[in-house]
């Protein structure tokens, strides 16, 4: 009997350490608002965040697919990542999101790159320029062949939806299950090698890939799949960010190491 117990011990003490981990930013990304005590708190694009602006969707379909997620609210160093699989940075912030931002500088930068290269998977969603800090930002994606530029494009106005279509090619890498999905007020992309476009709508690059290293970058210039366009209420059918966001999770996961 005790040393069945003792291998069911063992057995879920590996299951635990195997689980990957992905992490999500909450230093670059740390806007506040007053809650109903009026105590102010870090909200949007957050994993525990379950209103439409919040990342609870996402962060189930990870922990659906075996992973297990958690939060840097610190700047990022080599001991900080060493353990995450994934590190995620959305949105950065600019002044008129939070009076104090905290801007990605060169130590983040020197200590993002070498996870990278040591086998981290990074995930980068960017915003229209209106409405995140992009200078600093692509001082980062630079590194990896990528550039978050001010040019913007689907500016849809209420719900005109067509504005925000971005079309999937048929056997897409990444996207294999889907053919249409929405994004609006995008950051359109430009990209030189290691990096290569990996979804373009007409000549703009939607999203770019950069393998370096042992590592992989994924870039988007729009924080396109929280929960107000991953619910499958809010937006028509056709546009198919809930499936989109589960093969994005499983894709990210296969390129961990």
């Amino acid at each position: 009997m005790k040393a069945f117990l003792y291998f069911t011990l063992l057995t879920a003490s590996l299951q635990a350490s195997a689980q990957k981990i992905v992490l999500l930013d909450s230093y670059f990304n740390n806007e506040q608002k007053k809650d109903s005590a009026g105590r102010l708190h870090s909200w949007h694009y957050k994993w525990e965040e379950t209103a439409m602006s919040g990342f609870s969707i996402l962060g189930n379909t990870f922990l659906q697919q075996g992973a297990d997620t958690a939060t840097l609210y610190e700047a990022p160093t080599a001991a900080s990542l060493r353990k995450a699989a994934i590190y995620i940075i959305v949105d950065a912030d600019n002044e008129k999101e939070n009076p104090s931002p905290q801007f990605i500088e060169q130590p983040h930068i020197d200590a993002i790159y070498k996870w990278v290269e040591n086998g981290g998977v990074l995930v980068l969603m960017g915003n229209d320029s209106a409405n995140a800090e992009l200078h600093h930002f692509s001082r980062l994606s630079k590194r990896f062949g990528i550039t978050f530029t001010d040019r913007s494009r689907n500016m849809v106005k209420g719900k005109d939806y067509p504005t925000g279509a971005i079309h999937i090619p048929p056997h897409h890498p990444i996207f294999p299950s889907i053919q249409k999905v929405y994004l609006k007020e995008i950051s359109i992309l430009e990209v030189k090698p290691p990096a290569r476009a990996v979804i373009t709508e007409g000549t703009d690059v939607i999203m770019a890939v950069s393998k370096v290293g042992k590592g992989t970058v994924f870039a988007v210039g729009d924080p396109w799949l929280y929960n107000e366009y991953t619910d499958g209420k809010r937006i028509p059918a056709e546009y198919e960010n809930p499936a989109a966001a589960k093969d994005l999770v499983k894709w990210l996961l296969q390129q961990t190491r």
